[in-house]
């Protein structure tokens, strides 16, 4: 039933990209509001502690590269260097001198400021040309010595005078502005620029780039849009810097390549040449979404059109490589860069380090970071941190700690991306415990949590099934003063749907279409991987041709997604049909394709399926991931293929691979069918002492292994420490002692339990009562299951006239 609701909400979903930019709420208010946040109410334990214009260069001629104009720098002599009064009168320099003095009383700037005025009376020309180039320096160095509160004093002060219009030309505002915006006072520098369009001020085109530049810099991306979109409504013609400022931001937002085409073709129909700033910004902006094929055509149209990569170039390049888990495009780009004279750097080496990690190649990862060792380069927070994601991600925990100690002992401080890497790495593993203490060491070591700390969090209870904390956990990002984007409307939209909560994953996916935020390539295979684990792979098929159809490129895991939606809605020949196009190269067969080929295989008890694809990836050369080889170890144990499920075992061990709970799941799955069934508590008692916390499915292997050999009294006990310390018992407890009480002919406890399950709020379902009814039938004790059903309403009062009905038809049958 919530499949079918899912999928009617879904359909009024589409499409899942809108036109343009969103619209964003009003930019300039006229007051700036401070909100005081609300005390939080009380949470669960486990959450308590979280709230801490150039002209197109000619081909055949060579390329003199030219210095890119900086609003507020482009004259500016003190770049790197002491501040310099350059045009500054004496006056000026005197009173800047007092301004940036700290002992200055900004109460007494009025009689300061006047001497200024004072000594260049009159309104000629002249005069005012000296007076704006005073403020305007005085303004810039009170910005470069870091007196943010000064410069804006200045600058209201000559506001208020009766001659201001004269004196605040555009460059002094664009310069306060780009003052406000650097020191993160970005709605103070909104307001100010609101007010000054509204006095009707000389607000030109680097004023706006200014203020769009404030709102970018401060992660504040619909804004800047909004003031791109005013700063053209109004017939303000941007400029090339303006222009690349804003491509930036559409990277940043992740808007679909065909936006960023159509800003692009929209400056070349304005009469405005890209420059190599362009061409390196398009570059970055493909490193969301895997855009590498797109990148590649902009660094081959970069160099035809005359302009030389730089070293700021192929480490985009090499950034987009390494994001879209593409390594040998990455090496060859490392080779064409030392070829052209640029010697590798710490940036290349972390592009190239990423690149290997992110498709599984961790000894080649842990190689480029002892070659950079040996070329003098010594690796930073960066390096360790995503050889730690890459160890972590492969389930080897052990070498990700030893990473982790070596980046100590080499003094490396952890940054919060560090943090959040260990967080994800113990909440995958259920150690809920340890995950906490490094949301602890996080304040130790002096970090905040960022708005990748808590979408962690948010996906590490989501993919646990926890869906109340991964409430609680959104509530108190809120409430810390985070604005959810699009990245965690993603992570919720795959948190709740993983505890299968579909209703609640789209009304996040609807309330992030209120909040203005354009869904990208991670929302759609977010939203696949919903549609995936209820086994709807039609509408799956639709939002991929959707896909297809130019709303968003797909990639790996928008296939992988496609191939879960087949196997759990049980298509097994569609499953099949694309297995053959990955095989066969028409979807490039990447790792992680090979892998989840495992898993959906594996899944659905495909074995020869499931060692094809388990051995297509070695010989591919690809390392597997501890997922992968839980899939393994599961079908062998299925199929009590103890010999093959000890191989893997093996393999794990040699290769570093640290077990996990569906590990040892697995492996008690196997014994519990088995002479040895003994071994299946053994294993939760091992699970437990290594402070791996058991789920329901550890209990319920152990309670069946004792059911299934009689051994009654030791399910009991098993179910009575789950009880007491574990998770809740579930239908399947329940129905498996049922079963095992009624093959026994112990009918009166069969029904005790279906009496205790009702009053603990466990609804039985058809299974349950389908034991008991079989169980009398085939021991020819017809009139008790025909006296059984009769007083069902007793003991269940909310049983159904069908269900009724549907047991004495199961009965007679049994009979016939």
């Amino acid at each position: 039933m919530q499949a079918v609701l899912m999928t009617e909400k879904l359909k009024l979903s589409l499409p899942l990209l809108l036109p343009g930019p969103p619209p964003s709420k009003p930019l300039f208010p006229d007051q700036h509001l401070s909100t005081i946040p609300s005390p939080p109410p009380p949470i669960t334990p486990l959450l308590q502690n979280l709230q801490p214009h150039t002209q197109t260069p000619n081909p055949q001629s060579p390329i003199v590269p030219r210095r890119r104009k900086r609003i507020g720098k482009s004259q500016d002599a003190n770049r790197g260097k002491p501040w310099s009064h350059g045009r500054l009168s004496p006056t000026g320099q005197r009173i800047l001198r007092t301004l940036k003095d700290p002992t200055f009383n900004l109460t007494e700037i009025d009689e300061l400021l006047v001497e200024l005025f004072e000594q260049q009376p009159g309104e000629s020309g002249s005069s005012v040309v000296s007076l704006s180039l005073d403020v305007l320096g005085i303004i810039k160095g009170l910005g470069f010595y870091k007196k943010c509160d000064a410069a804006l004093s200045v600058f209201e002060w000559v506001r208020n005078r009766k001659d201001s219009e004269l004196l605040l030309n555009s460059s002094i505002i664009a310069i306060i502005i780009s003052i406000l915006g650097k020191e993160g006072r970005v709605s103070a520098a909104a307001s100010l620029f609101h007010n000054l369009c509204k006095d009707g001020l000389d607000v030109d085109v680097y004023a706006y780039t200014s203020m769009i530049t404030a709102f970018t810099s401060n992660g504040r991306y619909r804004e800047a849009v909004m003031v791109f979109k005013k700063m053209e409504d109004v017939g303000c013609k941007p400029t090339l810097i303006t222009y690349n400022v804003i491509l930036n931001v559409y990277g940043k937002m992740g808007l679909p390549w065909n936006k960023m085409v159509g800003l692009v073709d929209r400056m070349k129909s304005a009469g405005i040449a890209l420059d190599s700033y362009t061409y390196n910004t398009l570059i970055s902006c493909c490193r969301r979404g895997n855009l590498y094929e797109e990148a590649a055509e902009v660094f081959e149209e970069m160099k035809l059109v005359g302009f030389s990569p730089d070293k700021v170039t192929y480490n985009a390049l090499l950034d987009v490589y390494g994001k879209s888990r593409r390594s040998k495009e990455a090496m060859a780009v490392l080779q064409e860069m030392e070829g052209n004279g640029f010697p590798p750097s710490i940036v290349t080496y972390n592009s190239l380090i990423s690149a290997y990690a992110r498709d599984g190649l961790l000894e080649e990862a842990l190689e480029l970071k002892n070659q950079m060792v040996e070329m003098g380069i010594k690796p930073d927070v960066f390096t360790y941190t995503t050889l730690l994601s890459g160890f972590e991600k492969a389930g080897k925990d052990e070498a990700a700690v030893q990473i982790f100690e070596e980046m100590r002992n080499e003094g490396c401080k952890p940054n919060i991306c560090t943090f959040n890497a260990l967080i994800k790495m113990h909440g995958n593993r259920g150690k809920f415990t340890e995950m906490m203490k490094v949301f602890e060491d996080i304040k130790t070591c002096q970090c905040s949590p960022d708005i990748v700390t808590w979408n962690t969090l948010l996906a590490v209870f989501g993919q646990n099934g926890m869906d109340s904390e991964v409430s609680g956990v959104f509530k108190e990002m809120k409430r810390a003063g985070f604005v959810p984007e699009r990245d965690t409307f993603n992570t919720l939209i795959s948190a709740y749907s993983r505890c299968g909560s579909f209703d609640q994953a789209m009304a996040v996916y609807k309330s992030m279409l209120e909040a203005g935020v354009t869904p990208d390539l991670s929302t759609y295979n977010a939203v696949l991987a919903a549609l995936a684990r209820g086994g709807l792979w039609s509408q799956s098929e639709k939002v991929l041709a959707e896909m297809k159809d130019g709303r968003c490129k797909p990639n790996e895991l928008t296939y992988c997604s496609l191939l879960h939606a087949y196997a759990n809605g049980k298509e097994i020949e569609r499953m099949r049909a694309l297995a053959e196009e990955i095989y066969s190269g028409i979807i490039e067969p990447r790792p992680v394709l090979l892998k989840t080929l495992v898993l959906v295989n594996s899944k659905c008890d495909l074995l020869m399926e499931t060692e094809r694809a388990f051995l297509e990836l070695r010989q591919r050369e690809f390392s597997p991931d501890i997922t992968t080889l839980n899939a393994m170890v599961s079908i062998y144990g299925r199929r009590q293929m103890v010999s093959k499920a000890n191989e893997i075992l093996d393999f794990m061990k040699r290769g570093g691979f640290t077990p996990s709970l569906a590990t040892y799941n697995s492996l008690m799955y196997m014994y519990s069918r088995s002479a040895n069934f003994d071994r299946s508590e053994e294993i939760l008692r091992e699970i437990l002492a290594k402070g791996i916390k058991p789920d329901i499915i550890s209990f319920n292997t152990v309670i069946y292994a004792y059911c299934r050999n009689g051994r009654m009294r030791d399910a009991s006990r098993v179910l009575s420490e789950m009880t007491d310390s574990g998770p809740t018992p579930d239908i399947i407890t329940y129905n498996t002692f049922i079963a095992s009480y009624a093959a026994d002919s112990m009918f009166v406890e069969a029904i005790d339990v279906v009496s205790y399950m009702i009053k603990h709020g466990c609804k039985p379902n058809q299974s349950t009562y389908n034991s008991i009814v079989d169980w009398y039938c085939k021991l020819n004790r017809r009139d008790e299951a025909s006296m059984f059903i009769n007083n069902l309403r007793k003991l269940d009062p909310h049983i159904s006239k069908d269900e009724e009905y549907r047991l004495f038809e199961r009965m007679a049958k049994k009979w016939s």
